[in-house]
């Protein structure tokens, strides 16, 4: 079995990797764009360990030799670090594979340089070195112009792979100088598939999780069951209410109870979950080949309007592109909620 063959979808992304790697031409610069969590971290590492392996076989990684296994883990901050912590790259027990993550969703403009600086350095144990650059649509102006430097003449023994949800989010020039692997959803059987092989799920949480994430294997496999259960059954009678009584004080009730969530990963595991089934519904009503419709949707997708649903899609979009600047819950989701509900 090749070594990318455990990795779940998009296989049109693996043929584009295995002929950057048969030709011996890995590109300096790729940009691993596509929705959260349906593997692009794990493609990258993938890749990187295509370069570094020492015992390659037909051009791919084997796996087992100890260059393979120390690009596992990266030695990253912990909960009571500081901002300036994060100006630096953070390196896997290989000397030569390094990442740069974001503090509190920025990409400080320090850890690029730090970047740049690393990347001029010629490899220690391999042909050539790969950086890691996490969530890189969160990288302000300051960081962004510091990465084009390295770009526009990127040396020849690093590669540069940039890792992101939301590529639009990407100032243009440096999209024209990377190289775009784009990455789909993940086909609900094989989530499925994935999930029950794990020997964690039962027969019906698989189907149920599997069918409810949207494409996205990160978010499959971190699950909580009940925890996801409940957040789902919340977001469905929301739905319900504006979609199908269209009662703004009942609305504006359960606006109050969302917004109370204190934790924003909390909320925003809400917003992505309200998110998920607003684009099922729109899929439903789109009617889109290979698309299995949950039974639950059929009448909100009966009775709901694909431009307003689009329209509710991009304004989560919106609230969720804003959370770093710590918006006001409540008035944000007020707005979002009372918008459902008017015709």
């Amino acid at each position: 079995m090749n070594m990318f063959d455990h990795l779940i979808g998009n296989q049109t992304v693996k043929d584009t990797i295995r002929r950057f790697i048969s030709t011996g031409r890995i590109p300096n610069s790729l940009l691993f764009a596509g929705p959260e969590g349906v593997g692009k971290k794990q493609f990258a590492l993938q890749l990187a360990r295509s370069i570094i392996c020492r015992d390659r076989h037909n051009g791919e990684p084997c796996g087992r030799c100890t260059a393979c296994g120390r690009i596992n883990e990266f030695k990253l901050p912990g909960q009571d670090a500081k901002a300036e912590d994060y100006d630096r790259v953070f390196f896997s027990d290989h000397s030569d594979v390094g990442m740069v993550v974001p503090f509190n969703r920025t990409l400080r403009v320090g850890s690029i340089r730090a970047l740049e600086t690393e990347a001029n350095f010629r490899p220690y144990e391999a042909v050539a070195r790969v950086f890691i650059i996490s969530d890189a649509e969160k990288m302000k102006d300051a960081a962004a112009n510091a990465l084009l430097k390295t770009l526009e003449e990127p040396p020849t023994t690093s590669h540069i792979f940039l890792i992101s949800s939301r590529p639009n989010s990407l100032l243009p020039t440096i999209r024209s100088r990377v190289q775009n692997l784009r990455f789909g959803p993940v086909d609900a059987k094989d989530i499925e598939h994935l999930l029950l092989t794990s020997h964690k799920f039962s027969l019906e949480e698989a189907e149920l999780i599997s069918t409810s994430v949207n494409g996205s294997v990160g978010r499959a496999v971190s699950v909580d069951i009940e925890e996801f259960r409940s957040l789902k059954s919340d977001a469905l009678e929301i739905l319900k209410t504006a979609i199908i009584h269209k009662d703004v004080v009942a609305i504006l009730r359960r606006s109050e109870k969302v917004a109370a969530q204190t934790s924003t990963p909390e909320y925003e595991s809400f917003l992505d979950m309200l998110q998920m089934l607003i684009h099922q519904i729109w899929s439903i009503k789109m009617r889109r080949p290979n698309f299995t419709s949950p039974p639950e949707l059929a009448e909100l997708s009966a009775a709901s309007d694909p431009v307003q649903l689009a329209s509710w899609l991009k304004q989560i979009e919106k609230i969720k592109e804003t959370l770093a600047v710590n918006i006001n819950k409540k008035i944000a989701t007020d707005d979002l909620l009372v918008k459902m509900v008017a015709k």
